[in-house]
């Protein structure tokens, strides 16, 4: 059975462990005891966002995490799907889907106006995911400055 919680305290170490595992795919680097730390800092304070641990018959197979922004062209809070992983054993199950639609149904009742989200070019699973679900390529370029 499909089920979505949010994420406490005493899951910090399931949720980086998976985090670990997500960022592995496309070689990304992690620091465990930062990202324990960010995960502190962000259950903490409800402004800055939400993440929840998604379940499949009672087993955690996967997370997702949702940052909260302001936008004055969007006409108040967007959001930032930031990470969306389910474990390799898991995929293929209907269980992406779900998760999304979870994730909307979030959105509608947090105010918020605008989803981004971001998927590597290699992704085509997650790409096919989204755009049967309703999400749009966005024709803007991402740039970033690392502070």
């Amino acid at each position: 059975m499909f089920q979505i919680k949010t994420l406490e305290t005493p899951q910090i170490e399931t949720i980086t462990q998976m985090m670990q595992d997500f960022y592995a795919i496309d070689n990304y680097p992690i620091n465990i005891e930062v990202s324990k730390n960010l995960f502190q800092e962000f259950i903490s304070d409800e402004s800055l966002g939400k993440s929840w641990l998604i379940y499949d018959n009672s087993e955690i197979v996967g997370y997702v995490i949702l940052t909260f922004i302001f936008s004055f062209e969007y006409g108040g809070k967007i959001a930032f799907l930031d990470e969306l992983y389910i474990k390799e054993i898991a995929r293929g199950k209907g269980i992406g889907k779900q998760t999304i639609q979870f994730i909307k149904e979030q959105a509608l009742l947090l105010n918020v106006k605008l989803l981004y989200l971001e998927v590597e070019n290699h992704n085509e699973n997650a790409q096919k995911l989204y755009l049967a679900n309703d999400f749009e390529v966005h024709h803007r370029k991402l740039l970033k400055f690392k502070v």
